[in-house]
């Protein structure tokens, strides 16, 4: 590996604004997501800290490596708020915890990870059922399975907010009040804390520098709407320097939030001309989805749940209609 490869994957923590961090905290488990962010907010004799990393091995010891560079340590933090509970963001929420004493503020909808959390393999023969029902190959579903089985969910164990993270809560630090917003789509859990006195906006993967579509399938019936409701809720809000949970801040929020709704509405246009003539298996969808790129089992197995997202929205405003059930089948209406 050169040099510049392997300093780009070592944990970092750079400064933003005076008493603000971000920690880069690389990511090993997971190919073509090479980093998360949290962040460090001063806040009397210690920080807030906004999210976690993932729950991996070495995956804390990057964390205290970060922290270490702003000239802190686990036992500075006092509060940790979850944007969402996606393991890269909540699984290293208990030795965090342990090490500090600290209270986890994190939004009540968090049964997505939770849940999956108390029966990882239950929960892997639920994606595997999913994905039957959805067309994929039983050679496929079967090397899926073997992949991922004993691999667990990302978090270290499973730990329970003090305190519910919902429209009204404040989270006050040295840079002032942080007030939350619910923006579910994403996840069911996802919030955004927005400072209005600075005009920043702490997004998590609500909002993020390159536009990248996911959406936490099965737990809602229209995560696509939801994520786009969500977006009016950034919209509305005084945001000018947007601090995302991958990817460096950026400045043009309102820019960034069109070009989601335009990926979006591309997107569904894909769906619907899949379907437009002749019925398709969400996972023979996939490929008329993602267009021209490396069909990955990491980017079929998003782009599934992707695709089942979008065909439940548009079944939910009229315009696709499910044909089949066994696999399920999908036409436009």
């Amino acid at each position: 590996m050169s040099g510049p490869q392997r300093k780009r994957n070592l944990p970092r923590a750079d400064q933003i604004v005076r008493g603000l961090w971000r920690l880069r905290l690389p990511i090993v488990a997971w190919p073509g997501v090479p980093h998360v962010n949290a962040f460090a907010i001063a806040s009397g004799s210690g920080v807030v800290l906004v999210d976690t990393g993932l729950a991996e091995p070495g995956g804390l010891g990057r964390l205290e490596q970060a922290l270490d560079q702003a000239g802190l340590k686990l036992e500075h933090v006092r509060l940790l708020v979850c944007t969402h509970a996606h393991s890269d963001h909540y699984g290293l929420a208990a030795p965090i915890m342990e090490a500090s004493g600290c209270e986890l503020w994190m939004h009540p909808r968090h049964e997505h990870m939770t849940r999956a959390a108390q029966d990882p393999e239950r929960s892997l023969e639920r994606r595997i059922e999913v994905a039957r029902q959805s067309g994929v190959p039983e050679q496929a579903l079967q090397q899926y399975q073997d992949a991922r089985k004993g691999q667990g969910v990302g978090i270290v164990k499973i730990v329970m907010p003090q305190r519910d993270l919902v429209p009204g809560v404040v989270v006050d630090t040295d840079l002032g009040p942080w007030e939350v917003y619910e923006t579910p789509g994403h996840a069911p859990s996802h919030v955004v804390l927005h400072q209005p006195d600075r005009g920043m906006l702490l997004s998590g993967d609500h909002l993020l520098g390159r536009v990248s579509l996911y959406y936490d399938y099965g737990w809602t019936p229209d995560p696509t709407g939801e994520f786009l409701s969500s977006l009016e809720v950034a919209d509305a809000l005084d945001a000018r320097l947007c601090l995302a949970g991958h990817g460096r801040p950026f400045l043009d929020v309102r820019g960034h939030i069109d070009a989601n709704r335009r990926a979006v509405a591309e997107r569904l246009e894909r769906v619907r001309t899949a379907i437009a003539e002749e019925k398709r298996t969400p996972f023979e969808i996939v490929p008329y989805l993602l267009g021209d790129v490396e069909l990955t089992p990491m980017m079929v197995n998003w782009g599934l749940s992707e695709t089942l997202c979008y065909l439940r929205h548009l079944e939910k405003v009229g315009e696709v209609e499910k044909v089949d059930d066994d696999p399920e089948r999908w036409l436009a209406a």
